[in-house]
């Protein structure tokens, strides 16, 4: 993407200017310099149309991970009021409706299990029926559909996969309301009669993992998170009956559009009103398929329970949370001060609720929602937490997002040779398909780092796995960077009072070389000067640079570059004792 077609409005946010003839509403992008030059140039084209559809509120947006789809982008959000004509769009919510992440936290620890790695990917791949078209041992009839359907996860419990403990960690707390089987087509019902229980193809997986690390102790603590504990994440949705359910209607809202004189700038944005008997049909047969993705995802968690027993006879796996990111959902939102009831689309992008949120579960609402990142395999992955001040109607990243297509992917990497070097690395992969192997390979996909620290210096979610940590080269070299700038001689340096006035003389001269010289070290820069005061002030300094969410804090110290820098979170109690010091806080990452 052509950073020349946009405006920064914010260090992360982006809008494309309107010309003069135009008439659509804003579009917003969320992103890095780096993200948003990584975009195909068709995710600035499918927003732009997004904008135009009728009862938009307030802008269309994508989220940092955002790329090319079908009618909306991938990681497209926007927002419609059904009492302003508002529509609903197929393209808006995806094919794969619901697709989500259910992430499982276990009790054990990466130094207990790892000697049994290779028997516990033999048998998860064994049980858990995964590949194009692929069914498991469950079979359900026509009323048993209706059923799942109606229920979603609540139904799967009702059947013995998992236990009631599970359901309060399922966003919509089990399934959703608003579900009607009889707009599904039998088609669609009879794709899914087989389907209940297995994985799918394409980017969806099992995966078990472990925490590498923890910054924020107190969401942590609340989610039941430790460092080298393992968890799993499993990726899937409403497999081919959400499918088909899109395939069905988007002939049904692209006549109803036509019929209503809805002017589509994309056929594939195919919708109709809200409140217009197609849209409404669109909502039943869309929320039906929630709740079959929902239960999918809890067959998949008994399944996997039971894997993982039969290697480790003491694992014990809890549900920390289940969050779909296909969906549009019927919420409350604040709009100029007041609340507004919007149908908001989340297409690739997952809900972040903030701290204090009705619908969330008790035990998180101090620390907000579980906003689950999913990386490629070979990368890691990210847990973050919902954050206030969200401007996106609560929403933000689900994962790494493509940073090439499928077709790009299988001219650059072959599956076998993908797979026996991931396993060098110690990460083992099973797969039916080696070319499906080939279109996952990690360099098909966005670095899951910067999307991730992104989308907390953007506003949407708090990090919890990289909470105030950028790439430790990017720290390293900057300070470097301002060693050969801020430097004072020892003679020059009575007392701090004489520093900081000479700092705050030169301030302006020292930070805009600093910004200059750091860009060609190749690291995009922001620096804050303080001025402190006060006895002990290291917690100050602290919090000071949590509030900012820098990276780095450099203190004006004795010494003969004139300071000394500390890594946030390596200040001893005491290391400032009296002081009157300058203070620059530092958030950079690598261009």
């Amino acid at each position: 993407m052509d950073l020349q077609q946009l405006h920064q409005l914010q260090s992360y946010l982006w809008t494309l200017p309107r010309a003069p003839s135009e008439k659509r509403a804003e579009v917003l992008l969320y992103g890095s310099a780096p993200l948003l030059e990584s975009m195909d140039d068709k995710v600035l084209e499918q927003i732009a149309n997004v904008a135009s559809l009728p009862g938009l509120v307030g802008a269309a947006m994508a989220m940092p991970d955002a790329h090319w789809g079908y009618g909306f982008p991938i990681g497209g959000v926007a927002a419609f009021d059904a009492e302003q004509g508002g529509v609903i769009s197929a393209g808006g919510v995806g094919f794969d409706i619901s697709c989500g992440i259910r992430c499982l936290r276990s009790n054990f620890n990466l130094h207990d299990a790892a000697s049994h790695f290779t028997k516990l990917a033999d048998n998860l791949f064994a049980k858990i029926p995964a590949g194009v078209g692929k069914e498991g041992s469950i079979k359900l009839n026509p009323e048993q559909i209706d059923q799942v359907l109606q229920g979603g996860a609540q139904w799967a419990v009702q059947q013995n996969y998992g236990n009631a403990a599970d359901l309060e960690y399922v966003e919509e707390n089990r399934c959703v309301t608003g579900a009607v089987p009889e707009n599904v087509s039998e088609l669609a019902k009879k794709r899914q009669r087989g389907e209940m229980g297995t994985l799918g193809s394409g980017n969806h997986y099992l995966e078990v993992q472990v925490v590498e690390r923890i910054y924020d102790n107190a969401a942590a603590q609340a989610f039941g998170l430790q460092e080298g504990q393992l968890i799993v994440s499993i990726h899937c949705g409403s497999r081919g009956l959400g499918h088909q359910i899109g395939t069905d209607y988007l002939v049904m809202l692209a006549k109803a559009a036509t019929r209503l004189g809805i002017q589509l700038p994309d056929r594939e944005l195919a919708c109709a009103p809200i409140k217009s008997l197609e849209g409404q049909q669109y909502i039943g047969a869309m929320n039906a398929a929630i709740n079959c993705a929902l239960a999918n995802r809890q067959i998949l968690t008994h399944l996997t329970r039971a894997t993982f027993a039969e290697v480790y006879p003491h694992a014990e796996l809890e549900t920390l949370f289940d969050v779909s990111h296909n969906t549009c959902k019927k919420e409350t939102h604040e709009v100029d001060g007041k609340p507004r009831l919007l149908h908001v689309h989340r297409k690739g992008a997952t809900r972040a609720f903030a701290p204090g949120h009705a619908k969330l579960p008790t035990n998180y609402r101090a620390v907000g929602q579980p906003v689950i990142i999913g990386g490629s395999m070979g990368t890691g992955s990210y847990i973050l937490a919902g954050t206030s001040g969200n401007q996106a109607f609560a929403s933000a990243s689900h994962g790494a997002g493509r940073a090439m297509s499928r077709h790009q992917a299988l001219k650059r990497w072959h599956g076998r040779t993908l797979i026996d070097e991931l396993a060098q690395q110690g990460i083992l992969i099973r797969t039916r398909s080696m070319r499906g192997a080939a279109e996952e390979a990690p360099g098909a996909y966005k670095d899951v780092d910067e999307v991730a620290a992104v989308t907390e210096r953007a506003g949407l979610a708090l990090q919890e796995a990289l909470k105030f940590a950028q790439q430790q080269n990017a720290r390293l070299e900057l300070v470097h960077v301002l060693e050969d700038i801020w430097y004072f001689d020892d003679e020059s340096l009575f007392n701090y009072a004489e520093l900081w006035e000479s700092i705050k003389s030169h301030g302006e001269h020292i930070l805009a070389q600093a910004q200059v010289t750091a860009q060609q070290a190749g690291i995009t820069v922001e620096i804050k000067l303080l001025e402190m005061r006060g006895e002990r002030i290291a917690n100050v300094i602290i919090e000071e640079a949590k509030h900012w969410s820098a990276d780095l804090i450099i203190i004006g110290t004795h010494g003969r570059s004139g300071f000394s820098h500390l890594l946030l979170g390596s200040i001893a109690e005491g290391v400032v004792r009296t002081a009157h010091i300058p203070v620059l806080l530092i958030r950079c990452a690598q261009v």
